[in-house]
């Protein structure tokens, strides 16, 4: 029973994600048909026009620079406050994490009002410095937060031990607890890599243009719905968006399922 309820499970979890990928590689008559053609013509012209008409490789560079300077920062000033946050004890700690909550819980949608001004005003409208800047900002609590937990489940007497062998307490970071928190390391980076590969309302609303992200491009196609020739590139992007975040998942599982396991044991 356990085994087949797991199969459907499965099942109805991915069947969007196929349906998608099927239609995705039909031609539009083909694609919409009633009732549907299973072992129709499979065609990777959807994708050629996606991404060499529409030059849709254009939002996968934004999309890169973007992800890789938000995760990168992400993970620098949240491994630093978390470990930092872990080993204070004093009360002060607290009330700083307490306001990261606080930030982190308020809805995006509020914080857009403060930003867009501001940004008219100094000039910096549509640029990668501000959307990772915001994407910082919204991320960065919850990150230390994640980190910081990993950070407790760490003994303190690691940290004495480095000291005493002769480490700084810099040292003893990047060359013991650093490595020892690589699983948690991995899982933060990969919840701060989905905010910023995911996220629409912001980079909708900060970028426009050629600087939008895949995301945000792609609401320019998946909107003409009365148009299927426009829809099918809509659809071809967004399989183009899934894929990557599937291999992900498959090449760091082990890290990622170590990363929010741990601690869950303690002997």
């Amino acid at each position: 029973i356990i085994t087949s309820a797991l199969a459907i499970w499965v099942f109805v979890a991915l069947f969007p994600l196929l349906w998608m990928t099927l239609m995705s590689l039909r031609v539009p008559v083909d694609a919409f048909s009633v009732p549907p053609k299973l072992f129709a013509p499979v065609t990777f012209d959807n994708f050629y026009q996606l991404w060499v008409v529409e030059k849709f490789w254009r939002y996968a560079i934004n999309t890169t620079i973007v992800t890789v300077f938000t995760v990168t920062i992400s993970l620098t000033i949240g491994c630093l406050a978390g470990y930092a946050l872990a080993r204070y004890r004093g009360s002060l700690g607290f009330w700083l994490l307490v306001t990261a909550l606080i930030f982190r819980a308020m809805p995006q949608v509020v914080l857009l009002t403060a930003y867009r001004p501001a940004f008219f005003e100094l000039g910096i409208w549509s640029r990668y410095e501000t959307l990772v800047i915001v994407l910082v900002a919204v991320n960065q609590p919850f990150t230390i937060w994640m980190l910081r937990a990993f950070f407790l489940n760490i003994p303190q007497e690691l940290d004495e031990a480095a000291m005493v062998d002769g480490c700084s307490r810099l040292g003893a970071f990047f060359r013991v607890i650093v490595p020892v928190m690589w699983p948690g390391i991995v899982t933060a980076g990969l919840f701060s890599f989905l905010l910023a590969y995911n996220d629409f309302l912001i980079t909708s609303s900060l970028m426009n243009g050629d600087m939008a992200t895949m995301t945000a491009a792609l609401g320019n196609y998946m909107g003409q719905s009365t148009r299927l020739d426009r829809l099918m590139l809509g659809i071809a992007g967004a399989v183009s968006i899934v894929l990557p975040l599937v291999v992900l998942i498959l090449v760091f599982q082990r890290q990622i399922v170590a990363g929010m396991t741990a601690g869950a044991v303690k002997g």
